[in-house]
């Protein structure tokens, strides 16, 4: 009798095994319908973080990441501060010379003339929080691009690549925002370390998941396309058009999303070289997150 309930239960496993990967096929499907009409390229990843359910799209294209990478700094920059190396209330000196103009910066709308003392914290919060350049390459004064690099790898993500500075991808060369990538699967697995793989101590995690969640960049991406209310832990990527042919190298957002029966989504969507205008980039990642959002809620 034993030996038949343990084969019963064998076969509900791959029963529901099998279900659950057709099931997300059918996600699969239906986002690879809706992206097939669009002039750009579109790479998807998403990992539900407590039962492993896992959807790639396009995960073989390095997508140029721009202020994505913003989040792989602040992971460092706080991997630092729990080794005792900074501090969140260390005072940095912030010259003129390190708040350039011709960006996007509330900082140095804030501060125009520079020499100022704010403590690290806040200059994290505006980095992260309001995707300030200014801020981002302040910090990379502490922690550079290679060492960053060097720190995401070391636990365990290897399809990345962190070059350049924002002020290098304010140069005149086009290609030097493709030196900073990811892959979709990348960035997923990247959240999930970060928010069930302890990678940060809890201090630092608890104000690295704040600012992210008080972002006040790109409402219209992967928050539009969920219900009202839903917490949104996230990180956007924008880069400017090539002159000569209007073409966008990156429209970008990557988060963790909270269900309403409380599990947690990882989710991240590029949508890079598009021939597509910014309202119809946003929408392809407001679209596709509504469709993952609902998937998950059907099929909790």
């Amino acid at each position: 009798m034993r030996i038949y309930k343990v084969l019963l239960l064998n076969i509900l496993f791959v029963i529901t095994f099998h279900n659950s990967y057709s099931q997300i096929d059918s996600l699969k499907a239906k986002i690879e319908s809706y992206t097939a009409s669009k002039h750009t390229k579109i790479g998807v990843g998403v990992l539900a973080l407590e039962r492993g359910d896992t959807l790639l799209i396009a995960n073989d294209h390095h997508y140029p990441m721009q202020s994505v990478y913003k989040f792989h700094l602040a992971l460092a920059v706080l991997h630092q501060v729990d080794e005792g190396k900074l501090t969140l209330t260390k005072e940095i000196y912030i010259t003129k010379k390190d708040l350039h103009p011709n960006t996007w910066s509330p900082l140095q709308k804030k501060y125009p003339k520079g020499n100022i003392r704010l403590p690290l914290s806040e200059i994290i919060n505006y980095m992260i929080s309001q995707s300030d350049n200014n801020a981002c390459d302040i910090l990379f004064k502490l922690v550079p691009p290679k060492e960053v690099e060097q720190y995401i790898k070391q636990i365990g993500i290897n399809d990345i690549s962190i070059k350049a500075t924002e002020n290098d991808m304010h140069s005149e060369d086009w290609n030097v925002q493709y030196t900073n990538w990811t892959t979709p699967m990348a960035a997923v697995i990247l959240l999930q370390k970060f928010y069930t793989g302890n990678i940060l101590s809890k201090t630092s995690f608890d104000f690295l998941l704040d600012a992210m969640i008080n972002s006040s960049n790109a409402a219209n991406r992967i928050k539009s396309g969920l219900p009202d209310g839903t917490i949104l832990a996230h990180k956007t990527g924008t880069s400017g058009r090539e002159d000569d042919t209007n073409m966008q190298a990156a429209m970008n957002d990557i988060g963790i999303v909270t269900l309403p029966n409380g599990k947690h989504i990882a989710i991240a969507v590029f949508v890079s070289d598009s021939k597509e205008d910014d309202d119809t980039n946003a929408k392809i990642i407001a679209d596709i997150s509504k469709l993952v959002f609902e998937y998950f809620t059907t099929h909790s």
